[in-house]
């Protein structure tokens, strides 16, 4: 009798590289990871939203210098909306204005989570910004927040006297939730035009596609700011129906979609759903610009102060916003001249 020695068969292919995360992320993802008390989903909602407003102080950096910051009040399906509006000029002539949509898995964030932001994307793209302060879940679920969302779009659009500005165009902006939002809104007002149309679509880190499980969800799952326990706190208190487009997008039709700039945190659990978004739009022909923040995590535009390789990502993004308006709205009076 001989012994026989049997070999587990060789790999096909190499474990997978870890993900490259950027030295500023780690030290902001080991000192987030290492706080003391309860998770944010172990919170309730009300006190969710305190520690993500407390958390503005150490993340994220001051407004800066704006000649116009006015709080407004919209008209909206179950009441009035808050709304601001950021402006880095006191007055101006007939132009584009964007409508965004703040984060916040539609249960946490308002107007001054994402104030910064907002004032930068004015100054930088020169035009009125109205961020919109939404209802949120659970007081109000799905589908609220759009309706709240629709509303306030079609408002600006028309040029209300309280918004002060003659507005030509839209450009709709939102980031994670409030991306969803801004893909939803633009597919209302494909289906439903407002006064004015929209011209530019400009979702960030989107949940796009969320009737879907994608290999980011999984390899992102702990560990990176945005987690699964936190996603599933989210989704039980929005109660979306996913196989409707107003509860995730890409459950609906594509086509006839405003041109989209795209950016994505290659360290995101949603990320995959921003990559197929962007994906799916460029195969219905609609033109697309897509950026990564290679390195990066979910919600890095509030976040240039504890990650400060964040303001490259928000500047890059917001070049290709400028540059797709640019181009939008040549194509919107070329088109008004012809008709």
């Amino acid at each position: 009798m001989t012994d026989t020695t049997i070999e587990a068969p060789a790999a096909d292919s190499a474990a997978a590289p870890a993900p490259y995360v950027r030295p500023d992320v780690r030290g902001f993802l080991d000192f987030l990871n290492n706080l003391p008390g309860p998770k944010m989903h172990e919170l309730d909602a009300p006190t969710a939203r305190q520690v993500y407003i407390a958390m503005k102080e150490v993340a994220d950096l001051p407004l800066g210098e704006l000649a116009t910051v006015q709080d407004l009040t919209i008209p909206g399906p179950a009441g009035d909306i808050p709304a601001r509006l950021f402006d880095a000029r006191a007055t101006r002539e007939p132009g584009p204005a964007v409508v965004f949509f703040h984060g916040g898995g539609f249960v946490i964030g308002n107007i001054d989570s994402h104030a910064t932001f907002c004032a930068e994307m004015a100054r930088v793209l020169d035009v009125p910004v109205v961020s919109v302060d939404y209802r949120l879940a659970p007081e109000h679920a799905w589908p609220a927040a759009p309706d709240d969302c629709e509303a306030a779009a079609r408002w600006v659009a028309d040029s209300p006297a309280a918004l002060g500005r003659s507005v030509t165009s839209l450009i709709l902006c939102g980031d994670s939730a409030g991306g969803t939002l801004t893909i939803v809104a633009a597919m209302d007002l494909r289906d439903n035009p407002a006064k004015v149309p929209v011209i530019v679509q400009a979702p960030i880190y989107p949940a796009a596609d969320t009737a879907k499980l994608y290999p980011s969800y999984e390899e992102f799952a702990e560990g990176f700011l945005l987690t699964r326990a936190s996603m599933d706190w989210f989704n039980d208190a929005y109660r979306a129906d996913v196989t409707h487009m107003r509860g995730s997008p890409m459950a609906g039709g594509l086509e006839g979609l405003p041109p989209a700039v795209i950016i994505t945190a290659s360290l995101d659990p949603i990320r995959d759903q921003g990559r197929a978004y962007a994906g799916a739009l460029i195969a219905q022909g609609i033109p697309v610009v897509f950026r990564e923040a290679v390195g990066n995590i979910h919600g890095f535009i509030n976040l240039p102060k504890a990650v400060p390789s964040s303001v490259g990502d928000i500047a890059g993004y917001l070049a290709a916003v400028k540059m797709m308006v640019a181009e939008a709205e040549g194509a919107r009076v070329m088109r008004q001249a012809a008709g």
